[in-house]
Formats: structure tokens, C-alpha cells, sequence
């Protein structure tokens, strides 16, 4: 289980996958209605780096903002997701959730480890073609004229029409709006990569054994 500061909600390696990877069940939901034809230039793929800022309303959590730092990397096989809760404590370090495209996650903080194996790994940039994806239309989110689209991992995927980026996606925990895209966006600072030690010592904790 993951470790969180007091102050917070806690938060499980369930909710945090919920969160960054929409379970799918949620597809038959989002695909309910017939199939349209993406008009032209719709269907482009992701750039593949970028740095991306999102946030989110837990309604399920008493409606705290939460925001995400998302780091994804095709070239290297990888995508970085940085966890802050709103009004968290002053230098209290993130939740780190690192995805490989083998469908390894580790999920670590200063204190706690998880890991799991999830079969799909990451996403890839010309998903919208390639995985299944089915276009639903055009309709206003945010303020900006969006395509929607839906598939395995997004219920709902809202991509502005004028510039091609993303402006938010469904997910089981509320909508995560999208602040900021940086295309080539990249992390830089390979530590950051790095799950700890205690990741892989078999403990799942810095001073302790694996919880189950």
C-alpha cells in the first residue's frame, strides 16, 4: 500500500491507477453511440515527447485538487507521472509513478514502494489509429472546440481542434484538465527516472518488508 503524509487523504496503488489509467469498463460507456469517421487530421498522433500539467477534482475524495506532472517519452520506452494534493505540506516529496512499455509501474514516494505488472504498457503516440480507438465527434470542453475520442484506457479524450493538444480525458476520480502542453517536453534529470533501492530489495518500504 502506499504511504501518504497525514495531512493527506490516503492514497492506494488502486486509486492511483484509476487515475492515471482509466480501467475498461469504462470504454462500453464511452463508445455506446455509432462510430463516426474522423474527419481529416483529427486522427494525428501524440508528439513523441512531451510535458504535460493536469489537474484534477476528487470528487470521490471530497473534491481536493490534485495535480499531476506527466513526463511521456516514447524514444526511451518510459512515461513519468508526478503526484502533488493540493495544500500539500511545504517540501513534502511527491508520489513518483514511473511506466516502462513491458507494463512495469513502479509507484514510490521517499518511504514506500509498489510495483505491479500492467499488461498494456504505455500508450502509444498514434494510439487514436492503432488501438482500437473510435472517434465520437466535436464538442466544447474548457472553452475550446474539442474532438472526442474514446478506447481502452480513455472513456472520454477531448484533443483541441485548432492546435491538436490535449485539453482533458475522463477518468474514474473526475476529469483531468489539461493546464499546460509542452511538445519535446523532457525529464531531463535521469534520477528522477530511478525507482529506490528498496524497490527492488523486497521490501516495500524503506525499513520494512513488502505489504501484501
Amino acid at each position: 500500500m502506499i504511504m501518504v503524509s497525514p495531512d493527506k487523504a490516503p492514497m492506494s496503488l488502486l486509486q492511483l491507477l484509476l487515475l492515471l489509467l482509466p480501467p475498461l469498463l469504462l470504454l462500453a460507456s464511452a463508445s455506446g453511440g455509432a462510430e463516426l469517421t474522423p474527419p481529416p487530421g483529427a486522427d494525428a498522433p501524440w508528439p513523441d515527447q512531451y510535458h504535460a500539467v493536469i489537474i484534477t477534482n476528487l470528487t470521490a475524495s471530497g473534491g481536493r485538487l490534485r495535480q499531476i506532472d506527466i513526463y511521456y517519452d516514447w524514444p526511451r520506452g518510459r512515461a513519468l507521472n508526478v503526484v502533488r494534493d493540493q495544500l500539500s505540506p511545504a517540501g513534502a516529496p511527491p508520489l513518483v509513478n514511473v511506466q516502462w512499455s513491458n507494463g512495469a509501474n513502479f509507484i514510490f514516494d521517499a518511504a514506500s514502494c509498489d510495483t505491479i505488472q500492467f499488461p498494456v504498457g504505455l500508450l502509444p503516440p498514434d494510439w487514436k489509429t492503432t488501438s482500437g480507438a473510435a472517434y465520437l465527434g466535436r464538442r466544447r470542453l474548457d472553452g475550446f472546440d474539442c474532438h472526442v475520442w474514446s478506447n481502452f484506457i480513455f472513456a472520454r479524450y477531448y484533443e483541441d481542434v485548432a492546435t491538436g493538444y490535449p485539453v482533458a480525458w475522463d477518468g474514474v476520480n473526475g476529469v483531468q484538465h489539461v493546464l499546460s502542453f509542452e511538445v519535446g517536453g523532457v525529464m531531463q534529470d535521469c534520477s528522477k527516472w530511478q525507482a529506490p533501492a528498496f524497490c527492488f530489495n523486497g521490501g516495500g518500504s524503506a525499513g520494512g518488508p513488502a505489504s501484501d
